[in-house]
C-alpha cells in the first residue's frame, strides 16, 4: 500500500524526468521507488559515471543491492575487494557490506541498480562511510585510482 493507503498503480517513468542526486557522487536517479510510483518493496535507479567519478563508500543495513552495467565499465569495491564489471555484467552487494562504485577508466558508464527490501524509514536505508561528494555545482571528486580509502573512510 502507498502512504495514502492505496495499492501502487502501473505507470511509466522516464529517467530523463527524474532530477539527479549528486550528493554521493555521479548522477543517481531513482526511477521506480516509493516517491516516484509508490513502490513498497524496494527501488530501482540509474547511475551514470564519467572517468574519475565515484559513488562514495556506504552500506545498506536493511537491503541487498543489485548493480547491472548497461554501458561502459566500472569497478565496485565491496568490503575492500574490487570487482570489475563490463556492459552486460552485474554484481550483488549483500546486506550490510561496505561498497564504493568507481569509473576508473576513460569514457562513461551507465548502470541500473535495485535495492530491496526497503528500510523501515528512508533515513535508515543508507549509511555513509566516506565523506560525501561536493554539492551540485561544485567540482566533482575524482577517484584516486588505487585501492585506497583508509579504514577511517578518507582517501589517501
Amino acid at each position: 500500500m502507498t502512504a495514502a493507503g492505496q495499492p501502487p498503480r502501473a505507470q511509466r517513468v522516464s529517467a530523463r524526468d527524474i532530477s539527479p542526486n549528486r550528493r554521493r557522487g555521479g548522477d543517481l536517479r531513482i526511477v521506480l521507488g516509493p516517491a516516484t510510483v509508490g513502490a513498497t518493496a524496494g527501488f530501482l535507479g540509474v547511475l551514470t559515471l564519467h572517468e574519475g567519478e565515484y559513488v562514495a563508500e556506504h552500506y545498506h543495513p536493511y537491503s541487498e543491492e543489485f548493480l547491472y552495467v548497461t554501458e561502459g565499465d566500472l569497478s565496485v569495491r565491496i568490503e575492500g575487494d574490487y570487482i570489475d564489471l563490463a556492459a552486460g555484467e552485474g554484481v550483488l552487494v549483500p546486506t550490510g557490506q561496505r561498497h564504493r562504485v568507481e569509473k576508473r577508466g576513460p569514457g562513461r558508464c551507465v548502470a541500473v541498480f535495485q535495492l530491496c527490501p526497503l528500510a523501515p524509514h528512508p533515513s535508515l536505508g543508507h549509511v555513509d562511510i566516506e565523506p560525501l561528494a561536493p554539492a551540485a555545482g561544485a567540482a566533482p571528486q575524482r577517484a584516486s585510482g588505487t585501492a585506497a580509502a583508509s579504514a577511517s573512510g578518507t582517501n589517501t
